[in-house]
């Protein structure tokens, strides 16, 4: 994996030290001699990852990183603090300062190069997200709670530790903090628990466990659908065990070395549900999009293009089985004069209740759509001509029976015309069955309304 680093240190051999290191990792490096440097390097630049010194003149690590996390562009970008410092509250000060870790010299190449690879690729997954979060707020998204609403977030934690008296206190630790801290010493029993409904926003886990490999029950963490994207921190007991790399490379994301600072354990914490919190954000406003893009937003009904590309893969499946396949084409009668008489918005909520009422009034296997307007389509597989007749009559009967709530002025009564045609063979096509059912319904229109019209040739 390949990725653009940016190095900010102000002792030139570090920096050489640190570049030498990564291009013979096959990274590309680039270079600042201080924080505000670095600032605007990364503004120009948008590197995928900062390695950043803490000493430095102009602008400190410390200010640097919370300007880096301060800017909407930029925030996104994971922050490794590499300094001289190494007491613990250095280390708490560069995690609150908005660093994803905090790593003494000397520099080894563990962890640090599996620490790199693991933020590389959470920054390359959130920048896919975010990159199709900007697609859906082109849409009209909603804006929904995101990075600075996940700052002080409060979540769910699962603790997998079989160390009875560190357990405890790690668990009494985020409890005081507000969080819902759970810890278990049975591998089988944290499985089970992490596929159980709500599921948890991070899950700690212990690689000194007597009973199970804590690292194998991480990947089963990382392979199960429930728990592929929660955050994952492992407790380890020496910083150069190899299997913190391990751990790293199989997609942990963050690491706690014994004996735990409460503070450190607070900051790390803080830092995996901050990023769980924003990522679930992308994700939920990615569903949306998705759903904007196949759902009519003012009935809830799949709109014009998804019924197209459902009706084409529903016909070809007709003819290959040989199955019967039919659609109804519907259009509410003199809408136009309701929307005259009682304005657009009473015109909406007539067909919001019109839509639901084809919904009532159909099979789960059937797909009703608004075709534009004040048209509908449903289509309904396995049903031949005299079942989707029947099932037209109904919504026609229920249309014209039910009591149009708008509002101030009272129900309002309407009606509707629907036109049915069914697939009539190898040589059908989607096309011309739209065209039957819009013909039919023509009609019907014509033949005075409020009424149901079949279109066998």
């Amino acid at each position: 994996m390949t990725a653009r680093v940016l190095v900010v240190d102000d002792v030139p051999a570090n920096v050489k030290l640190l570049e030498a290191k990564l291009s013979a990792e096959y990274y590309e490096v680039l270079t600042a001699v201080n924080g505000q440097h670095a600032l605007e390097v990364a503004e120009a630049e948008m590197p995928d990852i900062i390695l950043l010194d803490v000493m430095m003149p102009v602008m400190d690590g410390f200010t640097a990183c919370r300007k880096l996390k301060e800017n909407a562009r930029l925030r996104h970008i994971p922050v490794i603090m590499i300094t001289a410092l190494d007491q613990p509250s250095d280390r708490v000060q560069g995690l609150t300062s908005g660093a994803d870790d905090f790593i003494s010299k000397p520099i080894k190449n563990n962890p640090l190069f599996p620490r790199v690879r693991s933020l590389i690729r959470l920054k390359m997954m959130t920048d896919e997200l975010r990159a199709r979060d900007i697609t859906g707020n082109s849409l009209g998204l909603e804006n929904v709670p995101g990075w600075e609403d996940a700052e002080n977030f409060i979540g769910r934690i699962l603790i997998v530790d079989d160390q009875a008296r560190s357990s405890a206190r790690v668990c009494g630790a985020l409890k005081e903090a507000g969080h819902d801290a759970q810890v278990v010493e049975d591998a089988a029993e944290a499985l089970r628990l992490s596929k159980a409904a709500g599921g948890f926003d991070l899950m700690i886990v212990s690689l000194s466990m007597r009973n199970f490999d804590g690292l194998r029950l991480c990947s089963q963490f990382r392979t199960a659908e429930e728990t592929r994207t929660v955050p994952l921190l492992i407790i380890v007991e020496d910083p150069e065990d190899s299997r913190l790399a391990r751990g790293l490379d199989m997609g942990v994301n963050d690491y706690l070395v014994r004996p735990i600072e409460s503070n450190e354990l607070f900051a790390r914490v803080r830092t995996q549900l901050r990023w769980h919190k924003y990522e679930e954000r992308l994700r939920h406003n990615l569903h949306l999009s998705l759903q904007m893009a196949v759902t009519d937003p003012l009935t809830g009904l799949h709109n014009r293009r998804y019924m197209e590309t459902h009706l084409q893969i529903l016909t070809e499946r007709a003819i290959r089985e040989d199955r019967p396949l039919s659609l109804l084409m519907i259009d509410i009668d003199f809408f136009k004069n309701v929307n005259d008489a009682h304005g657009h918005e009473a015109g909406d909520l007539i067909l919001k209740q019109f839509a639901n009422g084809i919904s009532r009034n159909i099979r789960g296997i059937d797909l009703a759509c608004r075709f534009g307007g004040e048209e509908f389509v449903v289509i309904m597989p396995e049903t031949d001509m005299a079942i989707a007749t029947l099932v037209a009559e109904r919504i026609r009967n229920y249309t014209e029976t039910f009591p149009f709530d708008i509002g101030g002025d009272g129900p309002v009564s309407i009606t509707t015309s629907i036109g049915v045609t069914t697939m009539l063979g190898t040589m059908d096509t989607p096309q011309s069955v739209l065209k039957r059912a819009d013909e039919a319904l023509y009609r019907a229109k014509n033949d005075g309304r409020n009424r149901v019209n079949e279109h066998l040739i």
